[in-house]
Order: structure tokens, then C-alpha cells, then sequence
């Protein structure tokens, strides 16, 4: 497995040891196609070009294969050059050789100008494009509309990429998506601002969001969560079958910050000030060392940490591969990054709460600099389906060219044909064969079909597959059912007692959901071996107005072990609004301030007692002087008498 700076040495080498060539007009296709370096043991073929498609931004991939693009040419500098509109296209290989041989247009209108979005969701089609979010419906099945519905507004973001990106469909049943900070708030279809589920107006004004946002909300658009806040330009959300949520972000362009992100439900990632807002060049106590590091404030408690630094880039589509034909690459996060002309794996491990990464090249540009990776999806057969938004910039807002665009399909060397068992989703088997799949409109056709036919008829069978010995098949199993009426119990009662702790994590976000018995849940868990399950029931605390919470978030900080950012933050994240009671309950279970733990816990906290202990721990003789600005700045997070008098006493020394 090669690592960033192997790959860039090879492509160095390669680069002093070919003859010049001028990319000036770019490559044909096929020649494309030979210039291309694709992963060993996986080969990449060409799916589709023009002029069967141009400047494809986004693609998903149906239940019988075809392959869904949103085509932007009205863009920035070019809108309005396409009178007609913009358009979605659905590409087809009716002979099972991988080659696109048929191409239609589902809709073309201005209406969907500056498309950076297409789910495909059995009859429905969602479509992200300038300030809306627009849900087409075709009701007889002629691949044309024939109703149109806002799902919702957007404040912001027309006519840009950082704005309003894909959706896609969650194992939970919810739809999972963000925007960018071009994008200023939510609206719903007629206009109003949403207040989501935690009661706060979705908007960018730092009470308590602001910059880029991700969201999960119900199929019709109804019970919006924000889930994480203050990216720069995240353009797709990704969710494994856990749900767990993973994401890109873009940096101020050149910086070497571009990042991947596992989304802490709840978390502040950083991208500005937390209470000013004030930019990552401002200066500020305990400033990072290295730029990459200092544009998202890695040091500000209340930052949660990124998954991997990625250097310079521009990020785009994102997936969670979960099909047979790779099997090296199952459960990892897969993302495309247009800047460097490259699509990658970045297989990850568990460390603490959270997770360590690595570089995997899929497939990069090789001596075509002109191929753009804007999207990755997969098709119901396993193989991986990569955009290439042509051009010889980055595509994006700076896109210079407007007539051409290919999709590359990457398979296992050896591998032949796109064919793969066609869909039924009447039978009970069938809707189970669909739920397993590796494209996420079959799972969601499953997913429906089966809450369709009701517990009775399919708690036997889900309940097995819920022991089945794969634990992406019992994830997914366990969602299904576990969200059908009266099951909830049954299933939570299984798969927290599993003995792999991401079906126990699964377990405290499915009773979260249902809003069941999430306190006995906690308790039973709280002392977990997993830190990560730790995390979630941490995480759990922050939606409960309950007597029981101090308790349990002392007997979780008790747990920290001075050395796990990722943890130190979700304690964060569950004491938000309740700081003093939980930072009482805390020293009263005897909750140490001068050990390694007890200063983090200090440090990140914003109890009214915390000032005067962060006094204390830079007056210790023990607190060594390169680490006093840490402590220092901390005190930016605080305000009060508390903090007045804390700073006067450590002046007044």
C-alpha cells in the first residue's frame, strides 16, 4: 500500500523519465484512458465520454445499473451559454460489455443550473442546484417527470461549489447531506427558516453554527438534525452502514489543509473562530506551528480532530465502499480530489475513540493532467465508477472547458463485463437481496419494500441475518428492522450485547433515534471496552434533559486517559449546556484537575469552575513553560466573573 509520499515520488520519477508531452487541448478518451495509472491488481476502462456527456459534477448509480449525471455547462463565467438549461442524463450499457451504448436526458431546464447533486431514490429523483434542493417524481416509469417539489430552499451558494451538494440514503432510512459556506442557512419549501431538532435556527450566525454544515433529515424532508458545523466547502457526506458519517473539506485553496473528516455528531470543526469567527491567519494564544494544522485551530478546545491531512487539493465526491469486488477496500472511505488529479482509498484502523488513516491510490491522472475526478459511486455489481470533469483546471468555478466529459469504470484485473442478478423487490428474499447491495438505491428499494411488507413477514428472516457472521449485514439488518413499529426493543436488546463494538455502537444510534430507553442503554454501556462506544454513549448525553446525566458524564470523563482528543471532545460535545453539573458530578466522583486527564478535562470544559483550576494548572511547577499557552488560550472560551476574577489572580501573583 503505497503512502502519499511514495506515490508522489513514483509520479516524480515518471514525470523526469517520459519525453515532454503538451496538454494544451487535453487527450482523446481513449488516449486518456492509456495515460491513466490505476491501483495493481485493478484495471479501469472507459464507460463513457463525449459527446454522450459533458462536465459531469455528480453521478449515483440505480438498481439496474444505469448511470445517473448531473451535467453543469450554465456555470459561473459560463451561465447562460446553454439556453436550454442544464441537465440530468441517465447513461445505459444495454449489453453488459461496461460501455455506455444509450444516453437520454431525464430533465434539461434553468431551472437546475449548476447542478452539484443527483440522488436516484427509486421513482424520485433529488436534484442539488443553486439555492434549492428539488425532488423530481417520475410516477410511470418513462425516465421523465412528471411532478416537481422543493425539498428545500438555500440561503446562499448559487452558482457556486461551495453550496448545496448531493444527498444520499442512510442505513437509517434518513437522507444525509451538507453545503458548503457559500450557503448561509435552510429554508423550507415556502421560505421559513428551519429551526432542527436541537431547536436552533439553521443558519450561519455562531448560535452555534456557522461556515459549512451536514444534515440528516426524513425522506420527506421533515425532523432536520445538524450534525456537524464550520467546514469550508465539505461537498458530499458519506455513511457507512453503522452510520457512521465521513466527509471531505476543502481548505482556503494552497495551504496543503485539505481533509478528510469522521463527523462526531454535534461537533465544531473549526474552520473559523468559535465565538468570533475570526480566520485561521488571526493570531491567537497557543497559534499551531504548521499551516495546515492552524487553518482548522486544531489547538482551540472544541475542535474535533480530522481523520487525515490530505495537502493541497480539491475535494469532491465521497463514497463508503461496501461491495464484494474489492474486498481490501470494504468499510473504507473512497474520494475523489480534483486538484491533484486522483481518486483514493483511505484505509483507516481504530485509535482511541477515533481512527488513523493512510493514502491509497485508486486511480490518478498518470500524464493526462487534464482528468478531474468530480465523483465516485458504485454500481450494483461491486465495480467503482469514477467522473471526470475534463478540464484543464479543476472544473469547478473555474472550469475552461465545456465539451467534454468521461466516466471511467475500475474493476478487478481479470474482471469482465457490467452484469450483475437483476433487482426483485416483491419477494421477501428479493427486498433482502436488495437491502445487502452494494448501490445505495437497491439498499433503499429494500429498505422500502420490506417496512412495507411489516414485522411479521420479516422479523424471522432479519432477525437471522442479524447473526449473520458479516457485520455489515447485521448493521444493516438491524436499522431496517429495528425501525419497523414495536421492534425497536428486540433488536437494540441484541445488538448491544454483540460482540463487535460497531453493532454496539449501532445500538445507541438506533435507540437514539427511537428515543428509546437511551438511559439504561448508557448505563449498561458506559463502562465499555471500547472507547468508541464510550464516544456514542458520550455523544447520547448531549440530547438528554434528564437527572442521571452529571453522573454519567463524570463516570465517562473518569475514563479519559489524558491522551485521546477524540474522546476529550465528545465529553465536550455531551456537556454542552449543562458544563457546571456534569463538571461537579465529575470532582465530586473524584475527578483529579492536576493529572494529565484531569488538566484535558480542565482544559476543554467551560464550567464556571473551570478558570480558577486553569490558574492553578499554569502556576503548577509541574505545568512545564512551552505548555502555558494551551492553558492560556482556554480561557478565550470562557467569559464571566469567573474568568475575570481567575485572570486578576493570576496577574495579581
Amino acid at each position: 500500500m503505497k503512502t502519499l509520499r511514495s506515490f508522489r515520488n513514483l509520479i516524480l520519477i515518471l514525470t523526469l523519465s517520459i519525453p515532454a508531452v503538451s496538454f494544451s487541448n487535453g487527450l482523446a478518451p481513449k488516449e486518456s484512458l492509456k495515460a491513466l495509472e490505476v491501483a495493481e491488481g485493478m484495471k479501469v476502462e472507459l464507460f463513457a465520454s463525449e459527446p454522450m456527456l459533458l462536465s459531469p459534477s455528480s453521478i449515483d448509480i440505480d438498481h439496474r445499473g444505469r448511470v445517473w449525471v448531473a451535467e453543469i455547462v450554465n456555470y459561473r463565467g459560463h451561465n447562460g451559454k446553454r439556453p436550454e438549461g442544464d441537465r440530468i442524463l441517465i447513461l445505459e450499457d444495454t449489453n453488459g460489455d461496461g460501455v455506455a451504448d444509450t444516453s437520454k436526458t431525464y430533465y434539461q431546464g434553468r431551472d437546475i443550473d449548476s447542478p452539484h447533486g443527483v440522488c436516484v431514490l427509486g421513482d424520485k429523483v433529488i436534484v442539488s442546484a443553486g439555492e434549492q434542493v428539488i425532488v423530481f417524481t417520475d410516477k410511470n416509469g418513462d425516465d421523465k417527470p412528471d411532478d416537481k417539489k422543493i425539498l428545500f430552499n438555500v440561503v446562499g451558494g448559487k452558482q457556486h461549489d461551495h453550496g448545496i451538494h448531493a444527498f444520499c440514503f442512510g442505513p437509517d432510512g434518513k437522507l444525509y447531506f451538507n453545503f458548503g459556506n457559500a450557503s448561509r442557512g435552510l429554508k423550507t419549501p415556502d421560505g421559513k427558516l428551519i429551526i432542527d431538532k436541537a431547536g436552533n435556527e439553521i443558519r450561519d450566525h455562531r448560535k452555534p453554527y456557522q461556515q459549512g454544515m451536514v444534515f440528516r433529515c426524513d425522506p420527506d424532508g421533515s425532523n432536520v438534525e445538524t450534525l456537524g458545523w464550520n467546514f469550508r466547502n465539505n461537498w458530499e457526506a458519506a455513511v457507512d452502514s453503522f452510520g457512521s458519517i465521513w466527509q471531505s473539506d476543502n481548505d482556503d485553496d494552497g495551504n496543503r489543509g485539505v481533509r478528510i473528516n469522521f463527523v462526531m455528531e454535534y461537533g465544531n470543526y473549526g474552520y473559523r473562530d468559535e465565538f468570533t469567527g475570526k480566520g485561521w491567519r488571526d493570531k491567537r494564544s497557543n497559534i499551531e506551528k504548521e499551516i495546515p494544522d492552524r487553518h482548522w485551530h486544531l489547538n482551540d478546545p472544541g475542535v474535533v480532530p480530522n481523520l487525515i491531512l490530505t495537502g493541497a487539493g480539491s475535494p469532491t465526491g465521497i463514497i463508503i465502499y461496501e461491495g464484494n469486488l474489492f474486498p481490501n477496500l470494504i468499510n473504507q472511505v473512497i474520494h475523489c480530489d480534483a486538484g491533484p488529479n486522483i481518486c483514493r482509498a483511505y484505509p483507516r484502523k481504530n485509535n482511541g475513540a477515533g481512527y488513523d488513516a493512510e493514502m491509497m491510490p485508486i486511480l490518478s491522472g498518470g500524464k493526462d493532467r487534464w482528468y478531474r475526478p468530480s465523483d465516485v459511486a458504485v454500481g450494483p455489481d461491486g465495480s467503482l465508477f469514477i467522473a471526470d470533469w475534463y478540464d484543464p483546471g479543476v472544473g469547478g468555478h473555474g472550469m475552461r472547458d465545456l465539451d467534454r466529459g468521461r466516466i471511467f469504470r475500475v474493476v478487478p484485473e481479470g474482471h469482465n463485463g457490467y452484469k450483475f442478478t437483476k433487482r426483485d423487490f416483491k419477494s421477501l428474499e428479493g427486498a433482502i437481496s436488495g437491502l445487502l447491495s452494494s448501490d445505495l438505491e437497491s439498499r433503499y428499494l429494500g429498505w422500502n419494500a420490506l417496512h412495507e411488507m411489516g414485522v411479521e413477514k420479516t422479523q424471522d428472516a432479519l432477525m437471522k441475518l442479524i447473526s449473520d457472521k458479516d457485520k455489515i449485514k447485521r448493521a444493516r439488518a438491524a436499522w431496517c428492522l429495528g425501525k419497523m413499529p414495536g421492534a425497536g426493543k428486540m433488536v437494540i436488546d441484541k445488538i448491544s450485547k454483540d460482540l463487535d463494538s460497531d453493532l454496539r455502537i449501532v445500538a445507541i444510534r438506533l435507540a437514539r433515534q427511537l428515543n428509546f430507553d437511551v438511559v439504561n442503554l448508557i448505563t449498561m454501556l458506559s463502562n465499555d471496552k471500547s472507547p468508541q462506544v464510550r464516544r456514542e454513549c458520550a455523544i447520547a448525553l448531549r440530547e438528554l434533559d434528564v437527572k442521571e446525566v452529571p453522573k454519567l458524564w463524570a463516570k465517562l470523563a473518569l475514563q479519559h486517559d489524558g491522551k485521546d482528543r477524540w474522546y476529550l471532545e465528545a465529553l465536550g460535545i455531551a456537556a454542552e449546556g449543562k458544563w457546571d453539573e456534569c463538571f461537579k458530578a465529575w470532582i465530586g466522583s473524584g475527578g483529579k484537575w492536576n493529572t494529565k486527564a484531569g488538566k484535558d478535562i480542565v482544559w476543554r470544559s467551560r464550567s464556571k469552575m473551570a478558570p480558577e483550576l486553569l490558574v492553578k494548572i499554569v502556576k503548577d511547577p509541574s505545568t512545564k513553560e512551552e505548555e502555558k499557552p494551551k492553558y492560556m488560550r482556554a480561557f478565550d472560551f470562557h467569559s464571566g466573573p469567573e474568568k475575570e476574577l481567575a485572570l486578576q489572580s493570576l496577574l495579581l501573583e
